[in-house]
């Protein structure tokens, strides 16, 4: 869209909401959940409101520090600090009553939430302050957008925002919402799905250990135990790691130290555990023998030295993923797929492990792009075109261009293709 082109959406949105506060018959059309969300604000909100009702300040805290949302954020915290200061956005993460919980903002962006209470606390559901795009997201959850007048509060009318919920993957309960908010004039048809990807990044990072031991029983044979005793370690996505139903709570490199040693059940020697977790930095065997006594404390002792070996039943969502593969299950494998294993690490081992299980679930997916599967994989994938292509193509072959998931099929391609 042109910049005229935004101007002219912008005035036609400002005159649709001039005439609706007026009192005035609407001549414009607006979209009817921004119509109903105007109607539930115009009961309790003055137009003239000059910013958000603040909740109570330790409430908010108590709510956030130590909760699930919390500690999702801060696994990907350096990934959305990147995408509000690349984009000058605002950034924020509510409950499910529309609270901030939590935000973060570029350098102009800042400012301006700061001005109207977009900062921990503040309570943006319409009822409080007006249509916004987190009230929406959270009351209809589904995406949703709000266009400059298209809010009800005068004080954002020069925004745009998007926001996406938030759902628990394993309960499928909705913990909120993630939103991103920046100037009118800034519109982007992909801020849509970047709020989608977030949320995305956001739920894969939750603490998902009673999610890794579902999928494990769907991977399981009926001869297999569904809920095995021992080291339970999800890797795909974010770290998490269990003994015996007890949460592990490791740094970075103990958990990737653990991590190799889960994927080598045959053991390591000290010269092979160096290499595939420093490979060429200058870091001593005395720092990585440190780790490694830390990590048998954690393990109670439960970790043999020369070879370095774990002493303990082992599950990992790495080796679920590729047996669901081998064995044909795509859309299982897909299911259980979390993401990248372990983002943003170093060690050349695990990259190159991540980097096989990728190749292997997508190359699953080319020889049998199952439409649901597919839908479920670029939700992580998101601009995989090849995947979603092989899949259109197929369902045309057979003659079953009206499945059901082919609108979104053709829709996630739109969005994938730019």
């Amino acid at each position: 869209m042109t910049a005229l082109e935004l101007d002219q959406r912008r005035l036609a949105t400002l005159a649709a909401w001039t005439t609706f506060v007026a009192g005035d018959p609407l001549t414009a059309p607006v979209r009817p959940e921004i119509l109903d969300s105007w109607t539930r604000a115009g009961a309790s909100v003055d137009p003239g409101v000059g910013h958000a009702p603040l909740a109570d300040e330790s409430e908010t805290d108590s709510l956030w520090r130590g909760s699930p949302l919390q500690v999702a954020v801060a696994r990907v915290e350096d990934e959305l600090r990147r995408t509000a200061e690349d984009g000058d956005l605002v950034l924020a993460v509510t409950d499910p009553e529309t609270r901030v919980l939590w935000t973060y903002g570029g350098r102009v962006m800042r400012r301006r939430a700061e001005s109207v209470n977009f900062v921990a606390g503040g309570r943006w559901d319409d009822t409080s302050v007006g249509t916004n795009a987190l009230d929406l997201a959270n009351r209809l959850d589904r995406p949703a957008m709000v266009f400059s007048a298209e809010h009800y509060a005068p004080i954002v009318h020069n925004w745009v925002c998007w926001a996406a919920p938030l759902h628990d993957p394993v309960s499928g309960a909705q913990l909120g919402v993630i939103d991103l908010s920046t100037t009118w004039d800034r519109t982007h048809p992909i801020g849509l799905a970047t709020a989608r990807v977030l949320a995305r990044l956001v739920e894969q990072a939750l603490p998902r250990t009673d999610l890794y031991r579902d999928a494990a029983r769907r991977g399981a044979s009926d001869t297999e135990e569904a809920d095995r005793p021992g080291l339970v370690l999800s890797l795909l996505g974010t770290a998490e790691a269990c003994v015996d139903g007890r949460r592990l709570l490791l740094n970075r490199r103990q958990t990737e130290i653990l991590a190799l040693l889960a994927l080598h059940p045959d053991g390591l020697s000290l010269d092979q555990l160096h290499a595939m977790l420093y490979g060429d930095h200058a870091v001593t065997f005395s720092t990585l023998k440190a780790e490694v006594s830390h990590l048998r404390q954690a393990l109670s002792g439960q970790l043999a030295s020369r070879p370095y070996r774990l002493l303990m039943p082992v599950a990992t969502d790495v080796e679920d993923v590729l047996g669901l593969v081998r064995r044909g299950r795509v859309g299982a494998a897909v299911e259980a797929y979390g993401g990248d294993l372990l983002p943003g690490t170093e060690s050349p081992a695990l990259v190159e492990m991540g980097e096989y299980v990728a190749v292997a679930l997508r190359e699953a997916l080319l020889a049998d792009p199952q439409p649901d599967a597919v839908l479920g994989y670029v939700e992580r994938a998101p601009y995989d075109t090849a995947v979603l292509e092989a899949c259109l193509a197929q369902l045309a072959r057979q003659g079953r261009d009206r499945h059901p998931a082919a609108p979104l099929l053709k829709a996630r391609l739109a969005v994938a293709g730019g």
